[in-house]
């Protein structure tokens, strides 16, 4: 069955970071199932949002073959913000689905509970074993002038931002429901992250 399309909605993979542990391979070129997680990231977007897919990388090549916009951050050395921030100016919808480029179990289930709870808020997080996930969540183009102004003073968090901002917050026994394990937050960061979650590097 085929998700139901997600109105003024724009999927944004954030590909920041070095992966110094990973000897600085693009990490959303891994290989999940077979396929760099960020081919199959875009696929997803591209299928939910209507406003389609775009890809966050300060280095366009690794991600320019897989067909999407790649937009570099405005403000640099600003990390997992700096890239949110650089997919809300770029996107032309309202709202933004964010994820990180190395999360290889994002999911149309998931999208599709955070997009249901859009209604008179600026933000859609899940709270996760205590802690909010900003990175896979969604934002609404409403933050951008207060991210911006954090930005320039700054080095602020995504919670902070979260916190800062009308925000609807999926608890987890919710969450739990569509993804007992917490898998759509799984993120490779070590060699022994991919063994943990059946990732193989690109030869």
């Amino acid at each position: 069955m085929t998700a139901a399309r997600i109105s003024d909605c724009t999927g944004a993979l954030v590909a920041g970071g070095r992966a110094t542990r990973l000897g600085g391979r693009p990490k959303g070129l891994l290989l999940v199932g077979g396929e760099p997680i960020a081919a199959r990231s875009l696929r997803l977007f591209g299928d939910l949002f209507e406003g389609g897919a775009l890809v966050v990388a300060n280095d366009p090549a690794p991600y320019a073959p897989l067909g999407a916009p790649v937009v570099p951050d405005l403000v640099a050395g600003k990390g997992a913000p700096g890239g949110v921030h650089a997919a809300l100016s770029a996107a032309r919808t309202q709202w933004v689905f964010t994820a990180g480029c190395d999360m290889p179990f994002v999911s149309a289930p998931g999208i599709a509970l955070l997009a249901a709870r859009r209604a008179g808020v600026e933000a859609v997080l899940v709270r996760w074993r205590g802690r909010l996930e900003p990175l896979h969540a969604l934002w609404s183009r409403a933050c951008l002038p207060l991210l911006s102004r954090l930005l320039a003073e700054g080095d602020p968090s995504l919670q902070h931002l979260a916190r800062s901002v009308h925000s609807a917050v999926v608890e987890e026994p919710e969450w739990r429901t569509i993804d007992p394990d917490g898998r759509a937050f799984a993120n490779a960061n070590t060699p022994e992250d991919l063994v943990r979650l059946g990732l193989v590097l690109p030869s």
